[in-house]
């Protein structure tokens, strides 16, 4: 389900204009943030750190209306849910698209998950899924501590989605914490918005289950 915005009477009508004529109208923030306890509640649940820490940004980004915006043909709409579309990294050191349906309730969204990411480590090549504009473009890079992030874009094809990539995990004093890096576009969402997207990000992470 998608709502169409009425532009002439969005507060960000003058915004959207001015950066959607942009060659590069995405930009982009790297920040650290703690995933002890969501690692420590895996651990102890026997659970994938992966899908507990993908479950919570999702719930962080559709709990924001910018997050959900999506620019098609010109327009803007407002999915009533943004689901996943992860790469999924393979043993033998490729990775493979997937499209992940979001749930609130995260042992649903699990179930869910799990058989596609299946799919994926037993096939070959990209694996185009069925995503369509309601997807955030997620990739894991487990084996780098970065500081920052660029993406491969094809210009004249309209993309609107957010991208979020996640890093190495590193020990800390006190625990533990990963690199997220956050790329929006401009004409939908503004710094404002990803710093709600952090906050929120980094309190379902601190949560103790």
């Amino acid at each position: 389900m998608k709502t169409e915005l009425d532009l002439k009477s969005w507060s960000r009508y003058e915004h959207f204009k001015f950066f959607s004529a942009f060659d590069e109208p995405f930009f982009g923030t790297t920040v650290r943030l703690d995933c002890t306890q969501t690692y420590k509640t895996a651990k102890r649940n026997q659970a994938s750190f992966f899908l507990s820490y993908l479950h919570k940004s999702l719930v962080a980004a559709n709990s924001i209306a910018n997050f959900r915006y999506r620019i098609e043909d010109g327009k803007v709409f407002e999915y009533e849910r943004i689901d996943a579309s992860p790469t999924i990294n393979r043993a033998d050191g490729t990775f493979g698209f997937s499209y992940l349906k979001f749930d609130k309730d995260f042992n649903t969204f699990r179930d869910l998950a799990l058989p596609v990411i299946q799919e994926v480590w037993e096939s070959k090549g990209l694996v185009p899924g069925t995503a369509g504009q309601n997807v955030i473009h997620y990739s894991s890079l487990p084996w780098l501590d970065f500081t920052s992030v660029s993406h491969a874009r094809h210009f004249s094809f309209g993309d609107s989605c957010p991208k979020i990539s996640f890093g190495k995990m590193t020990k800390t004093k006190d625990g533990f914490e990963f690199p997220v890096s956050v790329h929006v576009h401009h004409a939908l969402v503004d710094g404002i918005h990803v710093g709600q997207f952090v906050e929120r990000f980094q309190e379902l992470l601190n949560q103790v289950e």
